[in-house]
Formats: C-alpha cells, structure tokens, sequence
C-alpha cells in the first residue's frame, strides 16, 4: 500500500528509508489523467513484490518546492530511491512492462539471494538459474576449491574468463596443476593477500611466457577483488608492469 509524502516527512520516508529498502516515488497531481493511468499499475507492482520495494505518492500541487528540488518539470514522474539518492527514473504514464522492470530492477532476483547465502549448494542452483554472471561463476569456484575440487571450480569459471576474479582462479588452479606458486595459494587461503602476491610476483624472474601470462592473471585476479583505491594494491600493479615490461 502507498504511502503519502510531503515536504515535511520526504527526508524520513524516502531518504532514510531508501537505506533500508528501495523506494519508488510517485510526483502526481489530481488533474493529471496519466497520472491516473499510471498509479493501478505503480501499485500493483509494489503489491506483487510484498514489501520488498515501498511506493511513495507525492502530490506536485501541494509541495512544490519538494518537486522543484528534485527537479520534477513534468508529471507524472517517477523516481527510485536506494541509500539516499536516485537510481531509476522515468516521466509520463509509460506502458506496464516499462514498471515491472523498474521493479524487478530495485529488488533481489532468485539467483541474488541464493549468492548471498553463499553455500556451494545454493550457488550452483545460481548458476543454473542465470548462468552468464561471473560474480556467482567466481563464488561457486571458490566454494569448490574450499573442498579441494580444482576440477569441478575450474569447469565453473572456464566460460567467465572475460572477468578478472573468474580468469584469477582459472590461471590459480591451471599454476597449481602445474606445481607452481602452491605457496603463493596457501598463503592466499589463510587470509594472507599481500602475501600470495609477494610469492606470485616473485615467481615471474625466469618463467617461461605462459606461465607468466597465468601468474599476471593471478595477480590481477586477487587485486580485481579488492579496493582499487588501496595504496597498496597500486604498488602491486606498478610491481607487475615491471616485472612484464
């Protein structure tokens, strides 16, 4: 069920809020036929999606201020809000499919939730369900390795190798098979990142080219998972080009 939203309560229902669970506003006015055409099928999506996503009705006439700060010049117009600011928008009295999808896009798919409870059980059902996304490709491999099954993790990210964390375990289990950088892995498992690196990087004096090209995909891939930003992942790039070039 919609809410109504003013000028006075915008900030509490739909910005803070946003940071709990998506919200979708709703600027409209009463003399507004597509506003009217529109709201059944605003709410009957929220309806369908059973609290996951909170639809927010603001009348434009009486809160023109809040609808000239968020830069509404015409009606009606709709807005989705997650963590504070707007992710999604569209203006006019659009057709039915155009509003499912802004839904679907605000709300966790069957194959999100199952990545997030993170079991090896759950993330291949996943990778059943949309089997082109490498983040759940990359989870299932790492679940895998946790029981040492190199064979089947590598079948699991094989076809992801367009991404850096899925070509980084590909390139780690391909250096393992081989006999090289298992140090660099161990460290790796035990929480030990910097470490795993130092052994990779120090690996590539005398390696022939592919394997080289398998440890820079394993570098790549560990630094692919972390903070670009960090100093120290920057050092580790500059350490790489070097020792390529």
């Amino acid at each position: 069920m919609s809410i109504d939203v003013s000028e006075a309560t915008f900030e509490q229902e739909v910005i803070e809020r946003s940071r709990q669970v998506p919200v979708v506003v709703d600027f409209w006015a009463e003399w507004c036929g597509p506003c009217r055409t529109l709201t059944p099928a605003l709410e009957a999506a929220e309806a369908a999606r059973d609290g996951q996503v909170v639809l927010a009705k603001v009348d434009v006439d009486a809160n023109q201020a809040l609808a000239a700060r968020h830069r509404v010049q015409g009606i009606p117009a709709v807005k989705a809000f997650r963590d504070g600011r707007v992710v999604e928008e569209f203006v006019g009295a659009v057709p039915k499919a155009k509003v499912e999808a802004l839904f679907d896009s605000l709300t966790p798919s069957r194959a999100d939730e199952l990545l997030a409870q993170g079991d090896e059980l759950s993330l291949r059902e996943a990778s059943e369900l949309e089997p082109r996304r490498a983040d759940i490709a990359v989870a299932l491999a790492k679940a895998r390795l946790a029981r040492g099954a190199e064979d089947e993790a590598l079948e699991a990210v094989e076809r992801h190798e367009a991404d850096f964390a899925a070509a980084g375990i590909a390139a780690r289990i391909r250096l393992a098979k081989a006999g090289v950088a298992t140090a660099a892995f161990e460290a790796l498992d035990r929480g030990e990142r910097d470490a795993a690196l130092d052994a990779l990087l120090g690996e590539m004096p005398g390696a022939d080219a592919d394997t080289r090209e398998l440890l820079r995909r394993a570098v790549v891939g560990i630094l692919s998972e972390g903070d670009p930003a960090d100093p120290a992942a920057r050092d580790y790039r500059k350490r790489l080009a070097a020792s390529l070039y």
